[in-house]
Formats: C-alpha cells, structure tokens, sequence
C-alpha cells in the first residue's frame, strides 16, 4: 500500500537527518501528514477518515501534554537547583560507577514513574554531572535502554504495560514477580559490556550551569525538589483513583508546583521572579522534539488506521505459528513501529479465553515490546526524548547502543523463558 512507502521513505528520512541536512522534525511532520493524505484519497470516505485521525489526536495530545508538562516540572526543579541534592550526593569520579549508579536509579525510577518521564528527569541530571556532551550522550544511551527495561516490570512503568493491565489481560503483582528479574538481565547485559569502554573520569558541570541562574537558598532548593518529584510521582496514583488518563495527573501536577513557586517568590522583584517562573521553564521546553513526536505518532497513526499493523500481526500469526518466536517478532517490530498500536493488535487478535490473565503470552508480550524499543532510538518514548534533549541522532545510537540493546533484549528474552521452563 502507498502508505507503508510514504512511512518508510520518510522513516529513512529521519534515519539519514545528518547526511541529507535536513532537520529530523521536519521529516516527521511531513511524513505524518503524507500519510493521511494518501489514505484519505485512496479510501473516498472523507468524513470517516477525518473522525478516525480526531479519534487518534486525543491519543497523541494526551502524549504530548504529558511530555511538555514533564519537562516544565524538570526545568522547574532544575531552576532552583533543585537536582543538586542528588548531585552533590553522588560523590564518585569514576565513569564506570557514574554509569552503574546512573542506570540502577533510572532502572527502579521508571517503574516507579514511567520511562517517559524518568528519562527526562535522569538526562537532565546527567547534565549536571557529565560536561562533555559526547560523553553526556553514552550515559544517555545507557538511560534509554535502562528506562524501558524498568518500565517493563511494572504496571505503570510502561503505557503498554498498563494497557494490558486495564485490559485484564495481567495482574500487577504477577507481572512485577515475572518480569523483574528478566528485565534486569535486559538492562545488566548492556551495562556490563559498555562498562568495559568507560575508563576515565567524569568531569561534572555544577559550576558552569549555576552561574547562568539566580540564586536559591536551601529551603527553596528542597522544597521545588520534593513537591516536584511528588507530583510526578502522584501521576500514577491520580490515575488509580480517578481512572482519569496520566496527563491529566501531570496537568494537576504542574499547577500545584506552579502555585507553589509563585507563593514562595511572590515578594521578590519581577525580575528575580522571572528566573524562576513557569513561563521561562515552558520557554526553555525543547519544542522541536515535541514536533518530532507528534509527526511521528501521526504517521504511525495512518498505519493502525489503514490496519496495517493488524495485518502484519496476523500475519506472522499464520506463517510462524511459534508463540515465543512470534512474540519475540513483535518486541522487534517496536524497534520501528510504536509498541502501543502493536500491543493494542495483538490484544484484538487474541481474545482472553485463549489466553486468559497472567497467561505467558501476555507476561512474554508486556516484556517483549516493552524493552525492544530500546533497540532503535526512535523504538520508544524515552529514545525519542533523549534524542531530543541531548541532540543525538538515529545512526550515532545504531552504531553504538542497537546492537547491546538487542543482546541485553535477547537475553532478558531468554531468561525469562528459562524462567518459565523450570520454575512455571
């Protein structure tokens, strides 16, 4: 179909930013527009074709909402200088031990929060620590790949995983107990092998950040800090309660750390004030990345619309039979296609009498697709994130964290069917 050429052409668009000199946003947006275009003149219904992109808009906003009010939170905290209470406790010079502190707070943050925004939180981290952004960039690598592996484990550590938890399809206890150690492997492998190329030392960025802001004093430091990571992490309870979605969590979240931050700076002149406002944290949000996402999930919108993802999975359900050979398929299509429309597939084809909750399959789904976006920087929301933020681009990541990505990914694969095997 000429969707699936539009998509692919502009995917190696994307691909190719730095050799074609043309900005990867700008390849998403027009891609994603492409690709409506020609479905809306190939199908002739243009009222139905126009309700379905409406119906996916609410999907796609609800991510972008979520993804702007998130950094606003983190330059919020950054600009009180609120991370330095962590950074000033984390004492070693040594790049190995950065890495393995850095991976192991991002691995037990994304269960905790989800790998979106722990991604964030631990890049802009990171740039207090590391100075040289090319060295910044191999530890952000690393985080990408320890996000998904720990949003993996937990019901809310990935929106997949939450998908199939709503749906019934797992319960949250269960999934913890299955897949925390296989997610673990995931992350541990790549870990070890890129710990064999960190041998210097970390030079850390304190001094050159702080002299471009105001002044904090410690109270104000801790408390953006606190009620800032409290907020995020009421996200996942708001939505338990409420039922509501997670932006709507964030959204509550940043105006009560806005009103926080107005109150504590209310006696301060304008332009002391200024520093520390909302409005110059949103001003400093990367936007270029949110257009990035937003032609992204566009294009792979038309994909789920024109069912074409259907299609592929049933497909492979045809001709490779193999449960475990067709699960691990899907967890490597995610690499390339978004892992959400594949789990919301994967869901429609098979039905819960087939397999019923906690069944392996939809264990072995939830580890699958969450981690194997890790494999290709555009497979997942926090790749896409981290590209944003530290500029990295798809062919730098393929050369050096795909192949890691998909060793640790098959091997977490791996053991969690050995898992099964002897322990059930």
């Amino acid at each position: 179909m000429l969707v699936n050429i539009v998509f692919i052409v502009g995917y190696l668009a994307i691909v190719l930013e730095h050799p074609l000199r043309i900005n990867k946003t700008a390849s998403a947006l027009i891609t994603g527009v492409l690709c409506w275009v020609v479905y809306i003149f190939s199908n002739g219904d243009q009222a139905l074709v126009s309700l379905q992109l409406l119906g996916h808009l609410g999907e796609i906003a609800a991510i972008l909402f979520f993804l702007l009010s998130a950094m606003a939170i983190v330059e919020l905290i950054d600009a009180h200088d609120g991370f330095d209470v962590i950074t000033t406790r984390i004492n070693t010079t040594s790049e190995k031990k950065l890495l393995w502190i850095v991976c192991f707070l991002t691995f037990f943050m994304s269960a905790v929060l989800d790998n979106l925004t722990s991604t964030i939180i631990m890049v802009s981290l990171l740039r207090k620590l590391v100075s040289l952004p090319r060295r910044r960039m191999l530890y952000a690598g690393m985080v990408i790949i320890a996000a998904n592996a720990g949003g993996a484990w937990s019901p809310i550590g990935d929106v997949t995983t939450t998908m199939l938890w709503i749906g019934g399809q797992i319960t949250a206890l269960n999934i913890i107990l299955k897949l925390f150690l296989p997610s673990l492997v995931c992350m541990l492998v790549p870990l070890i092998i890129l710990s064999f190329k960190m041998k210097g030392r970390a030079e850390p960025a304190r001094q050159e950040m702080n002299a471009q802001k105001g002044t904090t004093d410690p109270f104000e430091q801790k408390l953006v800090l606190f009620i800032g990571m409290g907020a995020m992490l009421f996200v996942p309870v708001f939505k338990t309660i409420t039922g509501l979605p997670p932006f709507m969590g964030i959204l509550f979240s940043l105006g009560i750390l806005w009103m926080v931050t107005e109150l504590i700076h209310q006696k301060k002149k304008e332009e002391d004030k200024d520093v520390y406002s909302v409005m110059r944290a949103l001003s400093r949000a990367d936007v270029p990345s949110v257009l990035f996402f937003l032609g992204i999930l566009i294009a792979i919108a038309a994909l789920e619309s024109t069912d074409q993802l259907a299609a592929l999975a049933s497909f492979m359900d045809e001709k490779i039979a193999n449960i475990n050979i067709i699960t691990i398929s899907i967890g490597l299509l995610s690499a390339v296609v978004d892992n959400v429309p594949l789990v919301a597939a994967t869901m429609g084809m098979y039905d819960m009498n087939t397999y019923p909750a906690d069944h392996y399959f939809w264990e072995f789904i939830a580890y699958c697709t969450g981690t194997g976006g890790s494999i290709l920087i555009l497979g997942s929301a926090a790749g896409v994130a981290a590209m944003g933020m530290e500029k990295m681009d798809f062919i730098w990541y393929l050369k050096r964290f795909s192949l890691v990505a998909l060793v640790g990914y098959l091997a977490g694969a791996f053991f969690y069917m050995a898992q099964h095997y002897f322990f059930g």
